[in-house]
């Protein structure tokens, strides 16, 4: 299993990557290597999908990589690697996605695709939209693996049959799963693009069990890692027996591969070269395919697995270090991807620009965050000392832009327009002048700003349009505020900050609140039931509802949970439903929320 990072439509570094991490495998002895979901396009391409150069770029790639590989001397090495592929022969209609596009899967041998199928089970749900890009599969591809082994090696007296399935289709009930069973393979391989959520790992485990006693096969479960605008993949790839006994585990949000020996059973009777379409349990006729693969030398192929190999288990990461570790993959894929060279942030002395700062420094290189730390009238005594503090022990780039003569600057020309000297306006006026002067560092210098506002506030609105929500990417954006401190702790970064609950509740009672309502999607009588206050849920929900405008004009950030602010939770901003209301919604904002 080639447990890679695929950078979306990068056709030709996706490319190398299939020839070089099946050069590697096949030099460990490997026969097989399974590449993530779409591995040749990246994942999700959204609506890449439904441009038809893309798509044609996609197939002609595919094959000159099949041809690459046979010459270089790895063409008898299966390579299972997903790709962007076409429903011929479907007429446009009303709901069918343009061009008819598949989630595909090739079978590359001998210098040429020799198979292909289709993920059959579209996922619609969360951050999936796949009925907007796909049309579903409806086969099942089986090949049987020539008897042999690599030069040099030890040599298989017999032919095994191996399946393909793609992600989704384990998630669901009958489908390839089921089919697998009925087509008699031993072995089912699966390509994935599964993306992170905190806890998943154990959750994924339990799926590929059932799936692999489901289809009476041992599963290999190959799965993406890297980061994807709000997405995070963190490897984890799985190998099951068929009786569901672990045989291997990757690592978590690393590229490696996982190699190991498989004793499987041996293909009985012939293959069956007309297309059997068989009932899949789920309402719908799968097609299985056989095909049978003609030995092929490998001259590059000529590693084996050494006997006392021992078996890959890596372990599973603890809580905290899994949470931060996919943070800091999220940023360092967010700026490498998109081509920044550098970081800069707001520094205030506070708990989450102090993570943000810390996470920046771990994804990209201290040397390449650049932090401004900008005292007003509202700063703490404090605040200074603790933002150097930590520029000192994080080795980061500083800089001190004092802020209140331009905030003074805009009071007294806002003045005759009726703007007050105090309060709640004055503090959000200092905030977009931060905003601003951030903004204006990252145009001259080429930075890429990142927002520090953590999940808690997001949800409740406690940030400024165009002053700390201003930037490119918000690393804890999904990280509600108590988990900001116990990443912080983990870290060892903790560090004092002002504090925001004179106006909001304690963060422990706000976020048991918050994550009933924005993860579990409970309305206002079920949180009541639950336990929290009734006064405490209507004033949480309205300052939640109200602040649907503020999250939209967010910069995108690493999701970590099962229902971030964005791809999960698209809630419309004009929107008179109010959970629980007992009287008419307002019809405008009211005075003096920010």
């Amino acid at each position: 299993m080639a447990q890679v990072n695929a950078t979306v439509g990068d056709l030709a570094g996706n490319a190398d990557k299939i020839v070089d991490w099946t050069r590697r495998a096949a030099q460990q002895g490997a026969r097989i290597v399974v590449f993530p979901e779409m591995m040749l396009t990246g994942y999700p391409v959204e609506d890449l999908a439904l441009r038809a150069s893309f798509v044609e770029a996609s197939i002609e790639t595919v094959q000159r990589v099949a041809g690459r590989l046979a010459e270089e001397g790895l063409g008898g090495v299966a390579v299972v690697a997903g790709y962007l592929n076409r429903q011929a022969g479907l007429a446009p209609r009303t709901g069918l996605p343009a061009g008819a596009p598949l989630d595909a899967a090739a079978l590359l041998w001998g210098g040429r695709v020799v198979i292909t199928t289709a993920k059959h089970h579209l996922p619609n749900y969360g951050v999936f939209d796949e009925y907007r890009y796909f049309v579903p599969g409806n086969s099942l591809p089986v090949f049987r693996m020539p008897a042999g082994g690599t030069p040099g090696g030890d040599t298989r007296p017999e032919a095994v049959d191996v399946a393909i399935a793609i992600c989704e289709d384990l998630w669901q009930q009958g489908g390839p799963v089921a089919v697998t069973r009925q087509a008699g393979a031993a072995l089912l391989v699966v390509p994935n693009a599964s993306p992170y959520e905190r806890g998943k790992d154990d959750v994924r485990l339990a799926l590929c069990q059932r799936c692999a006693g489901e289809a009476g096969a041992a599963l290999a479960y190959s799965n993406l890692i890297g980061g994807q605008d709000e997405l995070v993949f963190d490897g984890g790839s799985l190998l099951v027996a068929a009786d569901g006994e672990l045989l291997a585990r990757g690592p978590q949000f690393e590229e490696t591969l996982i190699v190991t020996d498989l004793d499987l059973p041996a293909a009985t009777g012939p293959v069956r070269l007309a297309g059997e379409p068989v009932d899949a349990g789920d309402g719908t006729v799968i097609t299985i395919r056989h095909v049978e693969l003609e030995p092929v030398a490998s001259p590059a192929a000529g590693g084996q697995i050494a006997p006392d190999t021992q078996v890959p288990f890596w372990p599973s990461l603890p809580d905290h270090e899994e949470v931060y570790r996919a943070l800091v993959l999220g940023v360092r894929d967010y700026v490498r991807k998109n081509g920044f060279r550098s970081v800069i942030l707001g520094l205030s002395g506070g708990i989450d620009s102090a993570l943000t700062a810390t996470i920046a420094a771990d994804a990209v290189g201290p040397d390449n965050v650049y932090t401004v730390l900008m005292p007003s009238r509202y700063s703490s005594d404090h605040s200074i000392g603790d933002a150097e503090e930590l520029v000192k022990r994080q080795g980061l780039h500083s800089v001190i832009v004092p802020i209140r003569s331009m905030v003074d600057a805009f009071e007294a020309e806002l003045a005759p327009a009726g703007f007050p000297d105090t309060g709640l306006p004055a503090e959000n006026l200092q905030a977009r002048v931060r905003g601003v002067t951030l903004m204006g560092l990252s145009n001259a210098a080429g930075h890429l700003v990142l927002t520090t506002g953590n999940k808690s506030e997001l949800a409740a609105g406690y940030s400024t349009l165009y002053g700390d929500s201003a930037g490119g990417y918000g690393p804890i954006k999904d990280v509600l505020k108590t988990l900001v401190w116990e990443l912080a702790r983990w870290r060892n970064a903790a560090a004092t900050g002002q504090q925001d609950t004179d106006s909001l509740p304690d963060y422990q009672v706000l976020d048991a609140l918050l994550d009933d309502y924005v993860e579990k999607d409970m309305g206002s009588a079920q949180l009541i039931a639950a336990g929290h206050d009734p006064d405490l849920v209507q004033r949480v929900i309205r300052l939640v509802d109200l602040a649907e405008y503020k999250r939209r004009q967010y910069p995108p950030g690493p999701k970590i949970t099962s229902r971030n602010f964005g791809r999960d939770r698209r809630l419309p901003i004009t929107n008179a439903w109010r959970e629980g209301a007992v009287e008419p919604p307002p019809g405008v904002i009211a005075p003096g929320e920010p």
